[in-house]
């Protein structure tokens, strides 16, 4: 694979799947019935793949029965279960597009997301935690309390008709989980077959909301082709079979849980297997023994807290084979202990984004242990990538560092009803600029160095400062407000706030962050507060955040956490 400059193509003797996902999940269970597709071990439920099917149909049935069309939105909002993969699919059955919805969202996002996306339905969990999603929705539309079920009419959200519950609600307007599912004998299995018949591979199928380059989050739009292949290959890159089990502890609303966990299980036949609803460590371990199996996925500090369980020892994680590290750097000491106490010897590190389905990188079962931690592998299967110099947008030589571009089947179809900032990251020849800075050496592996933009990574949680900058702006108190990143030893990176407020005002740390709690996602709340409204500043006015990272850096003590 070397070459003069950094580009490569994924080789593969495996073919892209040109098929719909509704017709390749009806070929798994005709070929792997029996099998077991799914055990959610907090609900205490296990599917076989025919089971799941009869799921999956009924629930597609009653979307087609409340009038759901192909190419209407769903929006989903709710921590791992059953229903989440029951709705993934039956979503997809019915050529609806289904909006992933982050459950750590509040009522300021919620509203955003449901608006942008034109959502004509939302399923949700009733609760999570401290989210009261019933609560939220409820107060976003108080049209609900005084509807009938599926004809809601709301000022603010127009194309929103019906809100239904996984479970049971007290709202008047929200469906019972089992009194929508009724609606289903009013669609034939005739009806199912002929709104499955009128699907393409390139049909929109998923809308993820992810944190871009400017102001509010974009909806990254994805296809049957993008995710299914991208699934696939993720899988197929790991030699998964319908023998490995696959414990997923990462949020079904990202890529890496839907599409890596999900979708990579489904085209291989193999085994989903749910912990728990959010992420925590011990019901991990006690899903790897009691299911004995062969995989596990996580972003590092997920691994990092298992391994610290003070009980670490007593759990019987002999079945682990592979899996996957993914989200942000891992540190080769977790890397080493992954190996030898999980005893996961195959386990890989991939690289991605939302925008690309999402994996463009893995690496492989024979890498190099050095280029396991050091670097993000090499390019996927049918994938091309080339890492240019962003000025000039000629190829960079082979060691040199530039932005990396993606090209090939995984780029998302745009941004949803955002042209300008499609064409702001895919060019005319169709390569998806990442924003990444990024080497490639001789070999083809690619090292990910950092962000030509200011998007902080924390936790594996892309977060972007304008976002929380345009929310903290609202305050009646705060006159200016600049975000950035520092580095954290637990989630890789933590947010500061410099806040400078109206003159005469007065304001704590605490005063700020109760202002956020309950109206910004937890993980985009300001971990330290600065007050101050003199921000460094180039000649021509520019706020230089590399300069406010530096000085809170030293100001906070972060120096050694910096160099790591």
């Amino acid at each position: 694979m070397s070459s003069l400059v950094s580009y490569a193509s994924g080789p593969s003797d495996k073919p892209l799947l040109g098929t719909p996902i509704p017709k390749l999940f009806d070929q798994i269970v005709a070929q792997h019935g029996d099998r077991e597709a799914v055990v959610s071990i907090h609900q205490d439920v296990r599917l076989s793949y025919s089971q799941l099917a009869n799921r999956v149909n009924e629930l597609a049935k009653a979307f087609i029965a409340a009038g759901f069309e192909k190419g209407d939105r769903v929006g989903i909002w709710s921590p791992n279960n059953i229903e989440w993969l029951t709705t993934q699919y039956a979503t997809a059955k019915a050529g609806i597009v289904l909006v992933t919805i982050n459950p750590a969202y509040r009522v300021h996002e919620l509203a955003y997301v449901l608006e942008q996306s034109g959502c004509n339905g939302l399923v949700l969990q009733n609760q999570f935690k401290t989210s009261d999603y019933e609560g939220m929705i409820t107060e976003l539309c108080s049209e609900l309390v005084s509807s009938a079920t599926g004809t809601l009419s709301s000022e603010k959200f127009p194309n929103l008709n019906a809100v239904i519950s996984m479970t049971t609600s007290d709202v008047q307007g929200i469906y019972n989980w089992s009194e929508f599912l009724k609606l289903a004998s009013q669609t034939s299995d005739e009806d199912l077959s002929t709104r499955m018949a009128h699907q393409d591979m390139d049909d929109a199928i998923n809308i993820q909301y992810t944190s871009g380059t400017t102001g509010f989050p974009k909806g990254a739009t994805l296809s049957h082709h993008n995710i299914l292949n991208n699934g696939y290959f993720v899988a197929a890159t790991m030699n998964f079979t319908e023998e490995d089990r696959l414990v997923v502890p990462v949020p079904l609303y990202h890529c890496f849980g839907m599409v890596m966990g999900n979708l990579g299980c489904l085209t291989h036949g193999a085994c989903a297997i749910y912990p728990s609803e959010g992420f925590e460590p011990e019901a991990v371990l006690q899903a790897v023994q009691a299911e004995k199996a062969t995989a596990l996925y996580g972003v590092p500090t997920m691994f990092i807290a298992e391994l610290a369980l003070p009980n670490f020892s007593d759990y019987e994680l002999s079945s682990l084979r592979t899996g996957i590290m993914a989200g942000a750097p891992c540190p080769i000491e977790t890397m080493k202990q992954v190996n030898e106490l999980m005893h996961m010897t195959e386990v890989e590190i991939a690289y991605g984004m939302t925008e690309t389905s999402p994996v463009s990188f893995q690496t492989r079962v024979d890498s190099p242990l050095d280029k396991q931690v050091s670097t993000v592998g090499r390019v996927h299967p049918h994938v091309e990538v080339k890492i240019i110099e962003p000025e000039t947008g000629e190829m960079c030589p082979i060691g040199a560092m530039g932005e990396l571009c993606t090209r090939g089947y995984s780029v998302m179809l745009g941004y949803w009803e955002n042209p300008e900032a499609t064409a702001t990251a895919i060019d005319k020849n169709g390569w998806m600029h990442t924003g990444d800075t990024a080497v490639m050496d001789e070999d083809g592996y690619v090292n990910i160095v950092g962000r030509i933009k200011d998007m902080i990574v924390r936790g594996g949680e892309n977060v972007y400062p304008r976002e929380i900058e345009e929310y903290l702006m609202t305050h009646e108190n705060i006159e200016a407000v600049q975000v950035t990143g520092v580095p954290d030893q637990k989630f890789g990176e933590e947010i500061v706030a410099w806040v400078g407020l109206v003159d005469g005002t007065e304001m704590t740390e605490d005063d700020v962050k109760a202002f956020c709690k309950g109206k910004i996602a937890h993980y985009k709340v300001p971990r330290y507060i600065r007050f101050s409204s003199d921000f460094p500043m180039t000649v021509t006015g520019k706020v230089q955040k590399y300069k406010m990272r530096e000085i809170s850096v030293k100001e906070l003590g972060l120096e050694e956490q910096a160099t790591a």
